[in-house]
């Protein structure tokens, strides 16, 4: 095997380290208990009062992840008119739904460039080995051939088997990336509709008692 040969190999098997490491990474980010934990899912749909709403907070404080950190966020702007707050919760959920595909898009390259590397080792083999052959003119050599066309195709084999676990990882993640960002906009959008029903209410019960006053 050539030097040139040994350089393809070898950002085959790191374009193969990195697809790996990438997959275990988002594999554990995109959990479910990580992106929407439990506890606070349950404290923003059953958040109905002033209590709830304090609870709600510290359960957000004690479980910091992306939903909890919108719903905070939400609390926070209450100050705000609705469609403010509506606005600027969608700007976070872009950039939360932005952080979660970080690292997407290195499986995405992953997935493009592994086979193309493969390919090129490929060809530049059986370039190399026809170069040899035609060179010392053993045409009927079928231990060089044997040889030479094994290494070449061992660069489409290791890209191949680069580009397709990536290819999975990446089509299933990009997925669960989607799903649970329509999960949470709709967990954020009832609590947000919860949010200024209280105020409203709480505001219309007091106007009878100011103009009794």
């Amino acid at each position: 095997m050539s030097l040139d040969q040994l350089v393809i190999m070898g950002v085959l098997v790191a374009a193969s380290i990195i697809g790996l490491a990438f997959i275990i990474e988002r594999g554990l980010a995109l959990r479910q208990s990580k992106v929407m934990p439990p506890e606070v899912r349950s404290a923003a749909e059953t958040c109905r009062g002033a209590d709830d709403l304090a609870m709600m907070r510290r359960i957000c404080q004690q479980h910091p992840s992306p939903l909890a950190r919108l719903l905070l966020l939400t609390d926070r702007n209450r100050h705000l008119p609705r469609a403010e707050n509506a606005s600027g919760l969608e700007t976070a959920a872009r950039h939360e739904v932005s952080r979660l595909e970080r690292g997407l898009v290195i499986l995405e390259i992953v997935v493009g460039i592994a086979p193309l590397l493969g390919l090129v080792g490929t060809v530049y083999g059986l370039i190399s080995l026809f170069a040899a052959l035609g060179a010392s003119g053993s045409v009927g050599d079928n231990t060089a051939m044997s040889r030479g066309i094994a290494i070449a195709l061992e660069s489409t084999l290791l890209g191949l088997l680069t580009a397709i676990p990536s290819l999975v990882a990446w089509s299933y993640y990009s997925k669960k990336v989607e799903t649970m960002a329509i999960e949470m906009a709709s967990l954020c959008e009832d609590f947000l509709r919860q949010l200024y029903h209280h105020d409203d209410t709480n505001e219309l019960a007091a106007e009878p008692t100011e103009r009794s006053s």
